[in-house]
């Protein structure tokens, strides 16, 4: 692992910006529901006042979410209709639904099951939700800033969920997710395990470069 350079911010890809028919510029958290459960037939949890609505995890789809800067690299192994969302400094890449269960055994089976190993990744499975992004519209190029950034109509909603590789209308997303059953080149689906391994590394290297940029370090750093 030495020798490997820190992925820059800019290599974290923009993600899509959502058009103001389909976001919170100019439609209501009903259009988004809609959108989701009927044209992506994905269950729902009703969004109290002021909340952000949400998508069950563990139906249609499970999620692994790791540091931005780790998924980067696992966009690789993915097909392009496998859906990838992005909040704060988090990556969400949706998977076969029952993968949550299978992570702890493949991180295991792969030798990153270590007590000591924190790799900041964590699966969202049976029972689970994740904020729902806005409903994505065409790429625009830097004409004007998207709804919820700083600057945009309405103001900015800091730390909101948004599409990197948004879902397709109409489209089964199963056939596009990771699963344990591509192991072998069985079927068009990526393979889990390579995708968590792909993961695993990442999210290591990410935690060795913020270790080794601690206080201790850079003391020694200074005294050398």
């Amino acid at each position: 692992m030495a020798g490997t350079a820190p992925l820059a911010a800019s290599t974290v890809p923009h993600p899509r910006r959502p058009s103001a028919s389909a976001s919170g510029c100019g439609a209501g958290p009903g259009a988004v529901r809609h959108w989701y459960e009927n044209d992506l037939g994905w269950a729902t949890v009703p969004a109290a006042p002021g909340e952000p609505l949400r998508l069950v995890t563990g139906v249609r789809f499970d999620v692994l979410e790791v540091p931005a800067r780790a998924g980067v690299r696992a966009l690789g192994h993915l097909t392009p209709g496998s859906p990838v969302a992005l909040q704060g400094d988090r990556m969400r890449l949706l998977v076969a639904a029952g993968s949550a269960e299978e992570l702890p055994g493949l991180l295991a089976w792969l030798e990153w099951g270590a007590p000591a190993l924190d790799l900041d990744l964590r699966a969202l499975g049976a029972g689970g939700a994740m904020d729902a992004p806005a409903r994505p519209g065409p790429a625009v190029t830097g004409i004007r800033p998207p709804c919820g950034s700083a600057g945009a109509p309405g103001g900015p909603v800091q730390g909101a969920a948004a599409w990197l590789r948004p879902p397709e209308s109409g489209c089964e997303v199963e056939a596009s997710l990771p699963t344990l059953s591509a192991m072998g080149g069985v079927g068009s689906a990526p393979d889990l395990v390579r995708l968590v391994n792909t993961v695993a590394t990442e999210c290591h290297r990410v935690r060795l470069r913020r270790v080794g940029r601690g206080p201790e370090n850079n003391q020694a750093f200074a005294s050398s």
